[in-house]
């Protein structure tokens, strides 16, 4: 917005159109010229204009070594065929930079012979039986036809954007040195300010309208004694801040007339925490942590107006008070100076609250999101025990086989590099003859991806895949462990709650959600943190949680059954999908079958899940419109909630947690497909998220009034992990259970199966 601003006052026409991207606006402006006869020049970094190129229109094509000019007749010398058909190019050959897949097993070379001499997709799909083609080259494009259809729509650019196409609203304006001054200045863009020959200006404060209508503000601070404490736990509520081992209190006396109370003596400051006074502040967690530490509790939070920012805007990527309240028109009361977060914080909690209600917001504020704020400062306050040692034996034992690796690799190649350098990776790749295709900026890419198709090329590859496994397991989640073990010997790791727009709880400094789980080396990890002498872990994972819930959303009978009758929910939707008795069902069946199962829930396309099973386009197509077939509800809820989400702009999870989706108005294909994905996805995920944080605040509960000595220490995705004495195994295991499988009342029943150790991976089972 600020570049808009600048370049306006420059006189430059900034030409936009929401929900288009600038390739459309562009794309509109050049048809514009055709259609009057005017000549058109585009400056850009994109080869995708290209294919805009004709006799009116010319593109300046900014490269890193140069600018390259493309006239038909220069893209002709290029390309062998007429810009347009670029786009045709395209969806044989696709683009991995946009999300265009193309046709599966056709390259630029057999995808420029094709398109130069048949022009079109539909003029050689047309004539597909006499092209004269190899047999692989026919399958593959037989297979991919629908993929090439849908990459040509990908990769066709909008000619009829909604802009205002007359010339003279694209004509420079006349310069505003003023406003051009006025705004150079305020940004302290001092050099940019002499290269126009334009003096600093006067500035007038960025945020005008509020200062002019919170002018009225009177603000006085005062320190908070024993006395005054006394006298301010005695109102209905009280507005207070806690930061740098200060306390603020604000008390209004009037609309535009209060006094802030502050203190850093610690008996005051844990006397408001611990008191029965309804109280309301921002960001509670580190107040909880404060509580934690001096043996205290801070209780009756009322209000955590920074949770309620998250569960009105998830999408936002900072909560903070200013920001908050020019966003919901609450003044900002600025001149009240070092006070002013705890001043303003009070209008924004009538405004926030009031809209958490009108959102239908309650249960997941008051129930749910405030409550958890208590049990993630309890789980970061105590902490994993981690078992140093071995951790660093681990180690070293990685180093040995990376080091022994890395000297096959050498001796493989015949010459000592950088093996984590994707560029000197990429040319000795290609330089012992592995067929690397897709190049960037920086050479021959060398992308996980990449190598796996490349997986049985060469020996080499499956060694290069291994060495970064290795090295990233050692760097990650070795050295990265050790850094964070605190001289109690735990790691606390800081759990995030305002983060993710599904409603997922991150980790953080380290991320333990992350540590690899499907390698056994990756679980071998989880001997390293252990439960404390005398204690143990209790263990518990919801079985299958999303599958469960799409069960019960969709009310799909055969779903229902299959989870009411305890059956295997994979075989069985084999059994549906291959149109198999499940007995005949085999391993690989049952494999492609989950991919679909999970696939579904995150709205997968043929084109991936043949990536992820290892099929060809066509098939994955047919796995797809199967299950559809035989689960009918579940496509009609995906349908539903995908059309819903155009018409609100958001998307909703069981319990009334909202996700708005503007990528369905996107005039962009991938991100209108990425909307559709994230549309489907969410009730889902989303609903998953809900059940997990509703579980740990009942279980935290249930657990500090029966087993007061036991811990929820650990969550990760669906997992739960409590530490406990070997005495209070049994009742806290119960506890565990019942109030995870019980935390939402589905139509298939919620399980959760607990298991013990002394270790995560022996608790993990």
């Amino acid at each position: 917005p600020l570049i808009k601003e600048i370049l306006t006052a420059m006189g430059v026409r900034v030409i936009e159109c929401e929900g288009y991207e600038a390739d459309d606006v562009l794309g509109t402006l050049s048809k514009m010229c055709s259609d009057t006869q005017n000549e058109c020049h585009i400056l850009t970094g994109d080869r995708d204009s290209l294919q805009l190129v004709n006799d009116s229109v010319t593109v300046h094509l900014a490269t890193t070594k140069e600018t390259i000019i493309y006239t038909p007749d220069k893209f002709i010398e290029d390309y062998g065929f007429e810009p347009i058909y670029l786009i045709d190019l395209k969806a044989l050959m696709g683009d991995s930079s946009d999300n265009i897949p193309g046709v599966t097993g056709v390259g630029q070379k057999t995808a420029t012979t094709l398109i130069t001499k048949w022009k079109t997709i539909e003029n050689l799909y047309e004539n597909l039986e006499n092209a004269g083609l190899t047999k692989g080259v026919f399958t593959k494009l037989d297979n991919g036809r629908e993929s090439a259809k849908e990459s040509k729509w990908l990769a066709t650019i909008v000619l009829d954007a909604p802009i205002d196409t007359t010339l003279d609203n694209c004509m420079f304006k006349e310069r505003n040195d003023s406003l051009l001054a006025q705004l150079l200045t305020e940004l302290e863009m001092f050099k940019m300010l002499s290269k126009f020959g334009l003096e600093p200006a006067e500035t007038l404060p960025l945020q005008e309208e509020a200062e002019v209508k919170t002018a009225e503000i009177s603000c006085k601070s005062e320190e908070l004694t024993e006395n005054i404490s006394e006298k301010l736990l005695t109102a209905d509520k009280i507005f207070y801040m806690l930061s740098d081992d200060k306390i603020s209190v604000c008390d209004f006396e009037s609309e535009y007339e209060c006094t802030v109370y502050t203190s850093c003596n610690k008996n005051i400051i844990l006397n408001v925490l611990k008191s029965d006074l309804p109280k309301i502040t921002f960001s509670a967690k580190p107040h909880y942590h404060v509580a934690l530490k001096n043996d205290t509790e801070l209780k009756n939070l009322s209000f955590d107006c920074e949770i309620a920012a998250y569960l009105l805007d998830p999408a936002s990527s900072e909560y903070n008070i200013e920001k908050l309240c020019f966003r919901y028109d609450s003044p900002y009361f600025r001149q009240a100076e070092e006070h002013a977060d705890i001043v303003s914080l009070v209008k924004l909690y009538d405004v926030l609250k009031k809209e958490i209600n009108q959102q239908g917001l309650d249960y997941l504020m008051y129930e749910v999101e405030q409550p958890l704020t208590e049990v993630l400062a309890s789980m970061e306050h105590t902490g994993i025990q981690v078992n140093a040692d071995g951790v660093k034996a681990f180690g070293e034992q990685l180093k040995d086989e990376i080091e022994g690796i890395q000297q096959q690799i050498y001796f493989m190649c015949g010459t000592e590099f950088n093996i984590s350098s994707p560029k000197q990776l990429g040319d000795v790749l290609y330089d012992m003859g592995i067929p690397l295709k897709k190049k960037n900026k920086n050479g021959f890419s060398t992308s996980a991806e990449i190598l796996e198709e490349l997986r049985d090329s060469h020996p080499i590859i499956e060694l290069v895949l291994r060495y970064r496994k290795l090295t990233k397991l050692s760097s990650t989640y070795v050295d990265g462990l050790l850094k964070t073990v605190s001289d109690d010997g735990r790691i606390h790791t800081v759990f995030k709650q305002t983060e993710t727009r599904t409603g997922r709880i991150s980790s953080t400094e380290p991320n333990l959600q992350n540590i690899p789980v499907r390698t056994e080396l990756g679980r071998e990890m989880r001997r390293f943190f252990t439960a404390s002498d005398g204690k143990t872990f209790l263990d518990a994972d919801y079985s299958q949680i999303e599958l469960r819930i799409v069960a019960h959303i969709c009310d799909d009978p055969v779903m229902i059954n299959g989870f009411e009758t305890g059956a295997d929910i994979h075989a069985s939707t084999a059994s549906q999908v291959f149109g198999l008795p499940q007995e005949l069902v085999t391993a690989d069946m049952r494999s492609a079958a989950k991919a679909v199962n999970f696939g579904i829930i995150y709205g997968i396309g043929a084109f991936s899940l043949s990536k992820d099973i290892g099929v060809s386009v066509f098939e994955a197509k047919k796995y797809i419109k199967n299950y559809f077939k035989n689960f009918p509800n579940i496509e009609k809820f995906m349908d539903d909630t995908v059309e819903k989400a155009k018409n609100e702009g958001f998307v909703t999870t069981m319990f009334g947690r909202k996700r708005y989706v503007p990528e369905l108005t996107a005039s962009n294909k991938n991100m209108q497909a990425a909307g559709r994905r994230i549309a489907m996805n969410t009730p889902i995920q989303g609903s998953a998220a809900d059940i997990i944080k509703i579980a740990m605040v009942k279980v935290y509960k249930r657990l500090k009034q029966e087993v007061p000595e036991a811990r929820l220490i650990l969550q990760v995705h669906d997992e739960l992990i409590v530490e406990c004495d070997f005495k209070d195994a049994d009742k806290a295991a119960e506890i565990l259970s019942a109030e995870m499988q019980s935390a939402a009342e589905l139509k298939v029943p919620l399980t959760a199966d607990v298991n013990r150790g002394e270790s995560w991976y022996d608790a993990k089972g």
